[in-house]
């Protein structure tokens, strides 16, 4: 059943440079890579000549720019890479599954970070001090929110994990995708070789299985959105380092490894613990599917 997973396999066909400089694994990823830089570039310098980064830009419109940037280069250049490299029909993010698929990862995301704030609150580590209905929600959901659950998913989904996948089969891509989404967060304010460890584990781990079992990208994108949306406008925890203001005004006490310190809840064990509950939820589903694929399955 694992070559159903399959979104991209080599044209039998082609001739040997083709399947070497152009459709294997690592090809496509430098592809992508090449595309992205370029597009990043160009979005950052129309941002700058419009003046939307600058001191004086509202923060509305300079939220609006951080989502273009963080959005639309990794978006242009899946588009690209699949329409123009693989040739095939972007089932992974169909039109028509965007809203479904984004609705059901958004519901999750919100679901599961307000069951760790639950048992922060239990444990005595998360306490409300006050609340802030003027919050500058807007912003936030546009950076940390949408452009980071749809540039950092397209990235860490769409192209590693996935294209890992078809190399190297299903468990080198969660190994190889959760690792790298940890990393990229190491230079986060506050953030520790635990936080991003802890990263590593609950949300790479965790989106990697997610797509594994929907081979959806509005799904983790969803996720990723709401998780992040939660955490600092709703309840008012610094988003991977970054300072919340949120609607919730909050304190954490307690330990580090409990609370999660300045890096915010993602680097607290409750939130360890929930999210790897999820993954193996998860990973019983695709053993059980014979989704998982396997190593050299070429």
């Amino acid at each position: 059943m694992h070559d159903q997973t399959i979104a991209f396999t080599t044209p039998p066909d082609a001739p040997r440079w083709m399947r070497w400089m152009l459709f294997s694994p690592l090809a496509r990823i430098v592809i992508f890579v090449l595309l992205f830089m370029a597009l990043s570039f160009a979005t950052g310098a129309l941002m700058h000549a419009l003046g939307w980064l600058g001191k004086g830009a509202p923060a509305t419109i300079h939220g609006l720019a951080q989502f273009l940037m963080r959005a639309l280069p990794a978006l242009f250049a899946y588009l690209l890479l699949v329409r123009f490299v693989e040739r095939r029909p972007i089932s992974e993010l169909a039109p028509s599954r965007l809203l479904p698929d984004g609705a059901i990862g958004t519901a999750a995301g919100l679901l599961l970070f307000s069951a760790v704030v639950g048992v922060l609150y239990l444990l005595g580590s998360y306490h409300v001090t006050g609340t802030n209905p003027n919050a500058d929600w807007v912003p936030a959901l546009l950076m940390v929110g949408l452009g980071a659950g749809i540039g950092e998913e397209i990235i860490c989904r769409g192209v590693l994990f996935r294209i890992v996948e078809e190399g190297m089969g299903s468990w080198w891509a969660l190994l190889v995708s959760a690792l790298f989404f940890g990393a990229v967060h190491i230079g986060n304010p506050g953030a520790t070789l635990w936080s991003s460890a802890a990263i590593a584990i609950e949300a790479g781990l965790l989106f990697g299985m997610v797509y594994q079992v929907t081979r959806s990208l509005p799904v983790c994108m969803g996720l990723h959105a709401a998780w992040n949306f939660a955490q600092g406008t709703i309840y008012g925890i610094p988003v991977s380092g970054t300072a919340a203001d949120g609607w919730l005004v909050s304190t954490r006490s307690g330990p580090d490894w409990l609370s999660g310190g300045v890096f915010g809840a993602e680097a607290s064990v409750v939130a360890l613990g929930l999210c790897s509950l999820c993954t193996l939820t998860l990973l019983v589903v695709a053993l059980r599917r014979g989704s998982m694929v396997p190593f050299g399955r070429r």
